[in-house]
């Protein structure tokens, strides 16, 4: 019997990380016509969110959030600011700082975001939203931690054995 047909081996559907990067396209499909309507992208829309929660923030604080590198998250931003969304500009008191704020119409697209609905398009009840979104920032801090801790070879690996 191959490995492809070896019914001990997990599937595909049976890996965690498959099913929350195909939850994250499902996420996606979910938000394009309210986001299409808007006339923004996903990215976009995070980043107005995570200025709804701490507006005037610096480029480099609102990356860490979304975590995304500068040379990533200033495009967006740059986009966001000719569709009228937000403004930036140098913070006076570090001039290698810049500030990222929302303007009016950015904080109106709070009412227009039909949140509401993609809750309830989850099917999970209050506590059971609460409750896996909790889950998940544990699983996502989790592997965070992991990934910056330093790697030690294995023994097996050292022996050359695999």
């Amino acid at each position: 019997m191959t490995q492809s047909h070896d019914r001990t081996l997990p599937k595909l559907a049976d890996f965690l990380c498959f099913a929350v990067y195909s939850a994250n396209l499902a996420f996606g499909r979910a938000y394009k016509p309210i986001l299409e309507e808007l006339g923004i992208t996903y990215t976009q829309w995070i980043a107005i969110v995570a200025l709804w929660d701490d507006d005037h923030q610096t480029v480099k604080s609102l990356g860490e959030k979304l975590f995304l590198e500068s040379n990533t998250l200033t495009p967006i931003l740059k986009r966001l600011e000719e569709l009228g969304y937000l403004n930036r500009r140098r913070d006076p008191a570090d001039e290698r700082q810049v500030i990222v704020s929302l303007t009016e119409e950015g904080r109106r697209l709070r009412e227009q975001g039909g949140q509401r609905d993609l809750v309830d398009a989850t099917g999970l009840d209050t506590a059971e939203f609460a409750a896996l979104q909790q889950a998940i920032v544990k699983l996502r801090n989790s592997l965070l931690k992991h990934a910056q801790e330093p790697r030690t070879e294995e023994p097996a690996r050292k022996a050359g054995t695999r």
